[in-house]
C-alpha cells in the first residue's frame, strides 16, 4: 500500500545574487511566480500536507504560500537546509506517512521524476535523493554511492579529491518517511566548512542505523536551480521549449516555434496555427481551427474555434472572439464579447463592449469607454456597420442592422437598421484652395 505523501518547500532565501527588492521564488516562469510551480508539483504528485517555508526578510514567500492554501513556517536565523526543514517540524506534526523537500526556485522539476523519488521509499528504501549528472558538476554535492546503495553526500567544500572526480550530484531533493526525517535531522550537527546544518547529512546518519538510501537519477535540465537572472531566463527559455514541444505533439502548428511564448496556463487546442512572434500571457484559451497571425498579443482572453486574429492585434483581458470572427491588424480588444462572424479588420480599440455577430467595425473605430471615473458599456448590435474613423461615446446602443456613418460621434442610441450621422454637415467654399495658395506664395516671397 503507498504511503501518504507530504511536501516541504524551501524558499527562505532571499537570492541576492538576482539583485532584486523581490524574493527569489516570486520571479516568474511562465507568468507563474516559482514557489507555484513547486506548490503545484507537490499537489500533483498526491502531497495531501505541503508545508512552505519562509524566511524573515521574505515575507512575500509566506503569503504567498498561505493564498495558495499551504501551511507556512518562518527559519529564522538561516542555518542551512537542515535547520530549514527542522522549521517545518510543527507543521509536519502528526504525519506519518512520507516527506519529500522540494525548493522553491527548481519550477522545472516534473511529477513524473517526483513519482520515482517516492517509488524509491515504497520499495524499500528508508532515504531517497534526486541526483543528476551535469555537464560541468562544479559545486554540487557529490553523491557517492556504492553497490547501488548511496553511501553518503559530501558538499563540494568538505569533499577530497576523489570525491570532487564523482560526477554524480545532489539536487537537493531528498524524501522519507516523516517521523525518521526528522529524527535524524535531530542528531544534524554544524561541523562543516561553512557552519550549517546540512539536509544532507541524514543519508549519513541513516546509513549509520544500518538503513537503506539510494539515488535515484533525474534529467540535468529538469533540477535547474535559479540563482541569478541568467538562470532565470535559462529556466524560462526551458520550460517554453517544453511547452511548445508538448503543443506541437498535440497537433497545433508553429512556423516558428520558438518565437512563440505561451504562460503556465495557456490553453491551445489542435488545430491551432500560430503565426511567428506570438505572445500569450496568462488566461489565454485558443480553440480549434483558429490562426493566430504575427506579433500579436494576447492575454486573459478566450478565442473560439475558426477566428482569426491578427498580424499585430492585442487582445487584453475579458476578450471573448466568437467563432469565426476576426480581429485584424493594429486592434485592441479590452473586456468585449465579439459575436459569431464579427470583424474588425483593422486599426480599432474596442474596450468594454458586445459586438453581435456578422456586425463589421470599420477602421479607425473606437469605444470612448472611460469617462474619467468609471467605465460605460457599449452595445453593437447583429449586422450592425460600424462606419470607419467612428467614436462611439459609451453608455451607447447600436441597434441590430444599424448603420454609423463615417467619421461620426455617436452619443445617442441608434435604432435598429437606422443610419446614424453623428459629425457636422460638409460646407465647400468654392475657390478657397487657390486663394489660399496665392496668398501662402505671395508671405514667402516677401520673406
Amino acid at each position: 500500500m503507498t504511503a501518504k505523501r507530504a511536501a516541504i518547500i524551501l524558499a527562505a532565501g532571499l537570492g541576492t545574487r538576482m539583485k532584486s527588492d523581490l524574493p527569489k521564488c516570486m520571479h516568474g516562469v511562465g507568468g507563474r511566480p516559482m514557489l507555484e510551480w513547486s506548490i503545484d508539483l507537490a499537489r500533483k504528485t498526491g502531497s495531501e500536507r505541503v508545508v512552505t517555508v519562509y524566511g524573515k526578510k521574505s515575507s512575500q514567500i509566506g503569503e504567498l504560500g498561505e493564498a495558495n492554501k499551504t501551511a507556512t513556517a518562518l527559519q529564522d536565523p538561516p542555518l542551512g537546509t537542515g535547520h530549514a526543514v527542522q522549521a517545518a517540524e510543527a507543521a509536519m506534526a502528526g504525519f506519518k506517512g512520507h516527506a519529500i523537500v522540494l525548493y522553491g526556485d527548481t519550477p522545472l522539476i516534473t511529477a513524473e521524476t517526483v513519482e520515482k523519488v517516492f517509488a524509491a521509499l515504497d520499495e524499500g528504501a528508508s532515504v531517497a535523493v534526486l541526483g543528476f549528472t551535469p555537464d560541468d558538476p562544479g559545486a554540487y554535492g557529490r553523491l557517492i554511492v556504492k553497490n547501488g546503495i548511496l553511501d553518503r553526500i559530501v558538499e563540494f567544500k568538505d569533499a577530497n579529491d576523489e570525491e570532487r572526480a564523482v560526477g554524480f550530484v545532489n539536487s537537493g531533493v531528498l524524501a522519507a518517511p516523516a517521523p525518521l526525517l526528522f529524527e535524524l535531522l535531530g542528531e544534524v550537527t554544524n561541523e562543516n566548512a561553512n557552519g550549517e546544518y546540512y539536509l544532507t547529512d541524514v543519508v549519513g546518519l541513516a546509513r549509520a542505523r544500518g538503513l537503506k538510501a539510494v539515488a535515484v537519477e533525474g534529467d540535468a535540465a529538469e533540477v535547474l536551480g535559479v540563482n541569478s537572472r541568467v538562470d532565470l531566463a535559462e529556466a524560462e527559455a526551458s520550460w517554453q521549449r517544453r511547452r511548445r514541444d508538448e503543443l506541437m505533439r498535440e497537433g497545433v502548428t508553429m512556423t516558428a516555434p520558438e518565437t512563440v511564448f505561451f504562460a503556465h496556463d495557456t490553453q491551445i487546442e489542435r488545430d491551432v496555427i500560430i503565426e511567428p512572434n506570438v505572445v500569450f500571457g496568462p488566461g489565454v484559451t485558443v480553440e480549434s481551427g483558429t490562426i493566430i497571425h504575427a506579433f500579436s498579443h494576447l492575454e486573459g482572453a478566450v478565442v473560439r474555434a475558426g477566428a482569426d486574429i491578427g498580424p499585430y492585434a492585442r487582445l487584453r483581458p475579458g476578450a471573448d472572439i466568437g467563432s469565426k470572427a476576426r480581429i485584424g491588424n493594429f486592434v485592441e480588444v479590452k473586456k468585449s464579447t465579439f459575436g459569431e462572424g464579427a470583424k474588425a479588420n483593422h486599426l480599432s480599440y474596442i474596450g468594454d463592449a458586445t459586438v453581435g455577430a456578422k456586425a463589421n467595425i470599420g477602421a479607425g473605430t473606437i469605444t470612448c469607454n472611460y469617462d474619467g471615473y468609471g467605465k460605460h458599456q457599449t452595445h453593437i448590435g447583429q449586422g450592425a456597420f460600424i462606419g470607419s474613423n467612428s467614436s462611439l461615446v459609451a453608455p451607447v446602443k447600436i441597434g441590430d442592422g444599424a448603420y454609423t456613418g463615417s467619421g461620426g460621434v455617436v452619443t445617442e442610441d441608434v435604432p435598429d437598421n437606422a443610419l446614424a450621422l453623428g459629425r457636422a454637415s460638409q460646407v465647400n467654399k468654392d475657390g478657397w484652395a487657390a486663394r489660399f495658395r496665392a496668398a501662402m506664395e505671395k508671405r514667402k516671397t516677401k520673406s
